[in-house]
């Protein structure tokens, strides 16, 4: 799990903005033109740029935004070929599409293969051609009407064009990019939401983990009032309240306790089910937390983590959620593990998912990994559902959220 600060867009809510075309068809000195900055490299060889390269930035007036440098989709050969596998992953967790032409080059097939693939997928594309200091009487509607996509030339050397394309960019930018609130539908003006926040031994000394940094910020953006405790301090922490807050958050793995200490008639739930909602698809994460229900000895279960993290004595994925599910199944389980970026190919082979709570990765990147285990028939969870669950505080800690009580309810008679 990462950490983060209060002054920074982290990276899983950031606009992602991939930038696609063939090998030196000028992506990278694009990038450098939009951003008005040296800050990828440029070179005359084709296949400079080998994998993705993801930089965080801010676009004026776009906004926070992850740029994705990608290799050339008409890359050759065997490593070329997994290349251009890797780039069209991106995809998958792409929010907008800049597809850079270079007049110089032929279009064709791989252009409209992508495009097509975009479409599919409802990632919108905006064309760049490219060069136009060295090619100024370059037409652009023909390769609009073979394309089928809206094209703006520019100069990524004059920058000519470059606010034309920002233009277009904001146009295509789709509404709803970004992630539905955290906290902010469930609490008023004036509200106290106490944050129960066990100091986590794989953050720093003096920092907090990612998603309680964003829950306080979106709690403040929403006018309301966080209260910070530790476990240990919530019982003196009510006691100190003049008036009772509306909600506490707490860490999944102080459950049980803030559980007993909290008063039944005040909301309880975790930062990772605030997240599963946030991040991905909550109703599902749900199913699959009933899903637990049905592991046997000797079933295969996939641990995926979206980031790499020193892992600490009791880790939560290498260490507590397998012993919790053994003990659900009644016997030894087979698990895998992935971390990063990239999930295992084969979803069909697992009886069940367990996924993190998501915060270094975007929402379209969490629901895109929730509709493969899904296309796959494999149900999924996230941790904090899962551990609410098999410490028997589900129902209680989906106390917030009325509409999934009411399909869980339905779930469990079924």
């Amino acid at each position: 799990m990462s950490v983060g600060s209060l002054n920074e867009t982290p990276r899983g809510g950031r606009l992602h903005i991939a930038i696609f075309g063939r090998r030196n068809a000028g992506k990278s000195s694009l990038i450098n033109a939009l951003t008005n900055q040296d800050i990828a490299i440029v070179s005359g060889v084709p296949g400079t740029t080998t994998d993705p390269v993801y930089k965080s930035m801010e676009i004026l007036p776009v906004g926070p935004v992850v740029i994705i440098d990608t290799a050339g989709i008409d890359d050759v050969g065997e490593l070329g070929e997994l290349r251009v596998k890797k780039t069209i992953s991106v995809l998958d967790k792409s929010d907008l599409i800049i597809l850079v032409i270079d007049p110089g080059q032929e279009v064709g097939e791989h252009e409209l293969n992508l495009i097509d693939k975009a479409s599919k997928q409802g990632v919108p594309v905006v064309g760049v051609l490219n060069k136009i200091d060295l090619n100024p009487e370059i037409e652009r509607v023909e390769l609009e009407k073979k394309l089928g996509i809206r094209i703006v030339p520019v100069s990524s050397v004059t920058r000519q064009g470059i606010n034309n394309l920002k233009n277009e960019m904001i146009k295509l930018t789709p509404k709803d990019w970004t992630a539905p609130t955290i906290i902010g539908d469930l609490i008023e003006p004036g509200d106290t939401a106490v944050l129960v926040v066990p100091i986590d031994l794989a953050a720093p000394k003096g920092r907090i983990i990612l998603p309680q940094v964003q829950t306080i910020r979106d709690i403040l953006d929403n006018d309301a009032i966080a209260l910070v405790v530790k476990e240990r301090e919530l019982k003196k922490a009510f006691a100190g309240l003049a008036q009772k807050p509306k909600i506490v958050i707490t860490d999944s793995q102080a459950f049980l306790k803030v559980d007993a200490d909290t008063p039944r008639d005040i909301m309880m739930t975790s930062f990772s089910i605030l997240f599963a909602r946030y991040k991905g698809n909550l109703e599902t994460l749900v199913a699959g937390a009933l899903a637990v229900d049905e592991l046997k000895p000797g079933d295969r279960v996939l641990i995926s983590e979206a980031c790499t993290h020193h892992r600490v004595a009791d880790d939560i994925g290498a260490v507590k959620i397998p012993r919790w599910l053994r003990q659900k199944a009644g016997g030894e389980l087979h698990f895998d593990w992935s971390s990063g970026l990239e999930m295992p190919p084969n979803f069909d082979q697992y009886k069940l998912i367990v996924h993190c709570g998501a915060c270094m990765i975007n929402r379209k990147e969490m629901l895109h990994r929730i509709m493969l285990a899904s296309g796959a028939g494999v149900p999924i969870v996230n941790y904090g559902v899962l551990i609410a669950h098999v410490h028997g505080i589900l129902r209680r800690a989906l106390s917030p959220f009325p509409t999934i009580l009411r399909l869980l309810d339905g779930k469990e008679k079924s």
